[in-house]
């Protein structure tokens, strides 16, 4: 026959006893997790972005000086397609504010090569040399200041490129050439500057 515990007495069951303790337990435990992560994220100063940035919360401000082009061969739409997509990289993927002068992060630097070069020769029927693809190659020198942890400077060189077949010009290329290879040049500098890994 079972025992039934009787009320007036004050009797428990080892059931409910054994309930309440393990819920006491799973409570503090909790807490104890819930204080020390708290504790830890207190003191983590990156934050994270969609983009892949980890930016320290005090910075709030960029600058991209206009990058001029140095190069040998001067494409007239570079430098201002260059330095407009690196300002739109930084303030749609940052949310950082961008500033004509002093910003917490600046960009400096100049386009230094526009170079087309025969990528693979190949011989014709007649015995001839020609080049079956050919590769625009653009150069930028940047100059990174992070004025809130000198750490993270830089003064780099970049290159990026595109291949297309010889069949076609590069009059009849450049523009996209230009347009994948600043995307990726940007690309690159954002992600040395401010993804960190």
């Amino acid at each position: 026959m079972a025992h039934t515990p009787n009320p007036s007495t004050g009797e428990k069951t080892g059931v409910v006893q054994a309930g309440k303790s393990l819920i006491r337990r799973a409570t503090v435990t909790f807490l104890i997790l819930l204080a020390a992560t708290t504790s830890i994220l207190s003191g983590c100063k990156i934050s994270y972005s969609m983009s892949g940035a980890s930016i320290s919360p005090d910075v709030k401000t960029v600058m991209v000086e206009y990058f001029r082009n140095r190069s040998k061969v001067i494409n007239p739409t570079l430098s201002q397609v260059f330095t407009e997509a690196m300002k739109d990289k930084f303030v749609n993927e940052t949310g950082l504010s961008l500033r004509n002068d002093q910003g917490d992060l600046e960009f400096s630097g100049e386009i230094t090569g526009y170079d087309v070069r025969p990528l693979s020769v190949q011989k014709s029927d007649t015995g001839r040399d020609f080049a079956s693809m050919n590769r625009l190659t653009i150069t930028v020198k940047v100059i990174f200041v992070n004025n809130k942890d000198h750490d993270w400077d830089f003064n780099t060189t970049f290159s990026a490129y595109f291949d297309w077949d010889s069949s076609k010009t590069i009059s009849q290329v450049e523009t996209e050439a230009n347009r994948v290879i600043v995307e990726q040049l940007v690309e690159d500098i954002f992600n040395k500057s401010v993804a960190n890994w």
